[in-house]
């Protein structure tokens, strides 16, 4: 199976089909996209038009482009400590949407979080670290406090449970909400699992 050509998956169901059959292509060691300088010289050569943006964690055991096979210009990467979010992050989103039109975004959260664990392991001693540091994970604390951090499991919990969080805040967006709620725009949570490779949706 091919990408489909610039600007032809335009609908969040379309769009969505062709991340995870890139996952499956990924997982199964039969990946058809590389990244090499010729791809990203017929990108550049015209506009942009990528079909999803993608929101995950700065971890180097998870690059997006290469766990969904996507080649220069079909999909947007923006990256941060457990996919949290600020103004910066909201704002990029927003413009990729409305000014490029793409139909899907996608949170995607990853197993062992390094950030999450550092989240869980705050709430339970009540060291709280200084510096922006503290900002990432005081973004993460509401999850972990949902789950409650003194359970066993609560890293793992957290980490899905964060991932709808960032899912939930997007869909109410001031400039994500009326396109979401017209069906024009889908916001999806995601887990990476770092042993497989394999991408799982996250229900609401």
């Amino acid at each position: 199976m091919t990408s489909p050509a610039a600007g032809t998956a335009r609908t969040p169901r379309t769009a969505l089909a062709e991340l995870l059959a890139g996952n499956r292509r990924f997982v199964s060691g039969r990946p058809i996209h590389g990244h090499d300088v010729t791809a990203a010289a017929a990108v550049a050569s015209g506009d942009q038009q990528p079909y999803a943006v993608l929101l995950g964690c700065i971890d180097s055991r998870v690059p997006l482009e290469a766990i969904f096979d996507q080649t220069f210009g079909s999909i947007c990467v923006i990256r941060t400590g457990a996919h949290v979010l600020d103004r910066a992050v909201c704002g990029s989103i927003e413009y990729v949407v409305g000014q490029l039109g793409v139909p899907l975004v996608m949170v995607l959260g990853h197993e062992r979080c390094g950030a999450v664990a550092s989240a869980v392991q705050a709430l339970r001693t009540g060291d709280r670290p200084g510096g922006s540091l503290a900002y990432v994970l005081d973004q993460i604390a509401p999850a972990v406090a949902e789950v409650g951090p003194d359970d066993p499991a609560a890293h793992p919990m957290a980490v899905r449970r964060h991932v709808l969080r960032t899912v939930a805040t997007l869909r109410v967006d001031d400039l994500l909400a009326g396109p979401v709620a017209a069906g024009r725009v889908q916001v999806v949570g995601a887990l990476y699992d770092l042993a497989t490779g394999a991408v799982a949706l996250l229900g609401d």
